[in-house]
């Protein structure tokens, strides 16, 4: 089914994990990869890559030395990935190592690494952020947590993925929490910029006129540009689901409480993306907080 022995395996292969998978391909990278979505699978191929029906054969392709990419949505998905009963631990060598790309909880980062360090194989935290677009022209941010002599075996790999590396420190974990921290803003953000638009329309005020202020002005945000634009123009199509922020924030308020951290706004972020949640917009474009915020004010009057 594939050439044995490539440096580079993929599993998840959505819309960052297929960017990567693009971006890889045309830098001239072998990959293989493994997604259970059709149309991701035709994307990788398109894209150039080689397609393994199941992590552990995707793990089976790689070379001694090679990187194992995780890029799932969450921790159960990672645990499955790796450990469970075709997951790609089985397959894996002492000495390859594993990149772990999605946005969990701290903890979960460090009991795959402890899970994976048994086995003789290196773990990265290395989550990413800056939307597809980015990985796909490696200008994307990667935070990364690992021993310094890891990142340095595989700092060629790093640098074709990304142009915007952090090297956060040696212990793995401190990514994810820096992802955490992060993406709490973001969705802080993002929902004061529906929170305003919101506002705005209940003003009477034309939405595009006041977000073309908000964007030359003390009220910009890039996540408010990004998603509130197509929010306006009806266009809620997922580019980053509901879901994501919903289970981003929900992580960070939990990091938070075990740190004795109460802070004001990222708990009332988290519960406005619970809302939406519950409201049936888990799988629309997190723009959806928009009409969403636009409905609950036409409720309330």
């Amino acid at each position: 089914m594939m050439n044995a022995r490539l440096p580079v395996a993929v599993v998840g292969a959505g819309n960052m994990g297929g960017a990567m998978v693009e971006r890889l391909c045309e830098a001239g990278t072998a990959v293989a990869v493994c997604d259970i979505d059709p149309a991701r699978q035709r994307q990788a191929l398109a894209a150039g890559a080689e397609l393994a029906d199941t992590p552990s054969l995707a793990a089976s392709a790689l070379a001694d030395g090679g990187v194992l990419i995780v890029c799932v949505v969450d921790a159960q998905q990672s645990r499955e990935v790796l450990f469970g009963p075709d997951g790609a631990v089985s397959r894996m060598r002492g000495g390859q190592t594993v990149m772990l790309c999605p946005t969990i909880a701290p903890q979960d980062v460090e009991a795959l690494a402890v899970g994976l360090s048994e086995r003789g194989i290196g773990c990265i935290d290395a989550p990413l952020s800056g939307g597809p677009a980015r990985a796909r022209d490696g200008s994307m941010s990667l935070m990364l947590a690992a021993p310094a002599a890891l990142l340095q075996r595989h700092q060629d790999l790093l640098a074709r993925l990304s142009s915007r590396r952090f090297v956060i420190s040696e212990r793995v974990g401190d990514g994810a929490r820096t992802k955490l921290v992060n993406n709490l803003l973001a969705g802080i953000n993002l929902v004061g910029a529906a929170e305003v638009l919101a506002l705005a329309d209940r003003l009477g005020l034309d939405l595009g006129t006041t977000l073309d202020v908000i964007e030359q002005s003390s009220g910009q945000s890039w996540i408010g540009s990004d998603r509130m634009r197509r929010a306006i123009a009806g266009d809620l199509e997922p580019r980053a689901h509901v879901t994501l922020l919903e289970k981003d924030t929900r992580l960070a308020v939990e990091a938070a409480q075990a740190a004795g951290f109460d802070g004001p706004l990222g708990a009332r972020a988290a519960a406005v993306f619970a809302q939406a949640r519950a409201a049936g917009l888990a799988d629309r474009d997190d723009g959806a907080l928009l009409p969403l915020l636009r409905s609950q004010a036409r409720q309330s009057h």
